[in-house]
């Protein structure tokens, strides 16, 4: 029995990809739209361009490293799509997706090097994926890296049409000598914080429930709002996530004495400071000493969230922690604070149970 006979129904002597759901001359269309956006983020170690089977790097700088170590990070942007695609604000999202991983890498003192994207889309739209990738390239400019290579795939049947997802993979390195973590941490070293630009893009699962679920229309998520200094709960959010790369290894190549640092993303600074402390060290951070974000503030208040539960799932305000001697603080943050970021001094570094891993502890 054919196919046709067990379905009852005539079927077409032929079924292109096209008919299929998938436009691979919209593909064509689309690397062609983002050439000279890729282009525009090369550092002069790429060799060749887009459309190759592979991105090819030269490791030809790392010659005058004594122990040059790759470091790498992959990271997606997560929920906070859904306002993206909700909004119809597509440059943007590319920048947190770039601000995720970079960010990850540099608290190792690794300079990120290269970057490859994934897009997984429903339906592929030459001009929505033109604006995506402009926001990685542009997040790739802020982190100083090249994007190299990625994948635009078409899901039709498996992702509504105008649903899309973001990956993404960086590779850095760093010259062991000249590398940061938790073993270089000392009792009484102080802890920075790097303000945030926002909720950067963490905790939107709760940010949908506790806000967005509630607002019903786009214009409402535009109407301006007077505790978020005037602008909409959506723009509010969107905000892309703050890059700290070239801040910090200015700081490093000025030969300033940075010990280690933390990304603040999801688990908040409970549970991402205390990975840059080593057994037997806790990270004594004094709540009130820095301001928080007024769109956090808006959600913790939206949410009914406790202090505690807050501080492990924001970031409250403080996107990167810096952790250096007491001696050098003062040069450190005059030296972030001109390379524009906003410091406060936040804590130190105290003694905590020998034998044990660090946590964070909070004081007022």
């Amino acid at each position: 029995m054919t196919q046709s006979e067990r379905t009852g129904q005539d079927r077409p002597a032929q079924i292109t990809y096209e008919q299929a759901g998938v436009s691979t001359a919209e593909g064509a269309r689309a690397v062609d739209a983002i050439r000279q956006t890729v282009r525009s983020t090369y550092r002069p170690e790429v060799i060749g361009d887009l459309g190759g089977f592979g991105g090819l790097f030269s490791a030809a700088a790392f010659k005058d490293m004594d122990d040059p170590i790759m470091v790498s990070g992959t990271d997606g942007v997560g929920t906070k799509l859904k306002l993206a695609q909700r909004l119809g604000v597509h440059d943007t999202v590319g920048i947190d997706l770039v601000a995720m991983c970079a960010n990850d890498i540099v608290v190792s003192g690794a300079e990120p090097l290269f970057f490859l994207d994934y897009i997984a889309t429903g339906k592929l739209e030459q001009d929505k994926m033109a604006k995506i990738v402009e926001g990685v390239a542009e997040g790739c400019r802020q982190a100083g890296c090249s994007l190299i290579g990625g994948e635009m795939a078409e899901h039709p049947g498996v992702m509504d049409p105008d649903d899309y997802d973001l990956s993404g993979f960086v590779v850095g390195v760093v010259d062991r000598p000249k590398a940061i973590g938790p073993e270089l941490v000392e009792e009484g070293d102080v802890i920075l914080g790097l303000a945030s630009t926002g909720v950067h893009s963490n905790g939107f699962s709760l940010v949908r429930k506790a806000v967005l679920d509630s607002i019903m229309t786009t214009d409402e998520l535009l109407e301006p709002v007077p505790e978020l200094g005037g602008i909409g709960i959506g723009e509010a959010l969107l905000t892309p996530t703050r890059i700290y790369v070239r801040s910090l290894l200015s700081a490093i190549r000025a030969g300033l004495p940075l010990h280690a640092a933390a990304h603040i993303t999801g688990g908040g600074i409970t549970e991402n400071l205390n990975r840059a402390l080593p057994a037997g060290l806790d990270a004594r951070i004094e709540l009130g000493t820095w301001p928080n974000v007024p769109v956090i503030s808006y959600v913790i208040d939206a949410a009914g969230l406790s202090e505690e539960e807050a501080l492990k799932t924001f970031n409250c305000g403080l996107g990167m922690c810096v952790i250096c001697p007491p001696a050098a603080a003062d040069d450190i943050s005059a030296h972030l604070t001109h390379a524009g970021e906003t410091v406060y001094p936040v804590g130190s570094i105290v003694a905590g149970t020998a034998g044990q891993a660090g946590k964070v502890v909070y004081a007022r």
